[in-house]
């Protein structure tokens, strides 16, 4: 009995994945995302995250500072969480040649990387979380949609053993200088 529940959750996280996104499916679609374009300068951006049941757990805000020399970015975020807890991620962020982009920082394993098509931009890495005195290995897979050359949408999913534990949605919109999180 127990060896069939196994193979119905091993064989159910199977379909969960092979239902999963790819970014070829956005090439040509408008407007076109551009990660060293849109991500320049100063921003502010808004937002929440869900548990696996799609309960509210966590608001937030982020102010990033991104700069870039050619084509190597470094990305300065401070995020902000409504229970007063603060978190600083600092991204090194390189294009390729071939326009894909890598990078890393220091609560993430290894090396993020992704690509973008059309109006899309997929990242993809591993972010250590502390939990209750413990630190757990996530996998990240986010997604960043271009809704117009000043406002883009990022969902987020963070996955363990192929399970999707929580989701991010933030909210960018560089169309007017909008507040810092300090003073909203």
């Amino acid at each position: 009995m127990y060896s069939i529940k196994v193979l119905l959750i091993s064989a159910s996280l199977l379909l969960l994945n092979a239902c999963s996104t790819a970014i070829d499916e956005y090439r040509g679609s408008t407007p076109t995302f551009s990660l060293k374009d849109f991500f320049s300068g100063e921003l502010t951006a808004w937002g929440i995250v869900q548990d696996y049941s799609g309960k509210l757990t966590r608001r937030f805000c982020v102010d990033i500072t991104a700069t870039w020399q050619g084509n190597n970015g470094q990305f300065n975020e401070e995020f902000y969480f409504n229970d007063g807890t603060r978190q600083t991620r600092i991204w090194d962020i390189s294009i390729n040649p071939d326009g894909s982009v890598i990078g890393s920082a220091g609560d993430v394993v290894g090396q993020a990387s992704g690509s973008s098509q059309g109006s899309a931009f997929n990242w993809q890495y591993t972010l250590t979380v502390p939990m209750d005195g413990n630190e757990y290995d996530f996998a990240i897979d986010d997604w960043m949609y271009a809704l117009d050359d000043k406002r883009m949408m990022n969902r987020s999913y963070m996955k363990k053993f192929g399970v999707t534990v929580a989701e991010f949605s933030i909210f960018f919109d560089k169309s007017a200088r909008l507040p810092s999180c300090t003073t909203t």
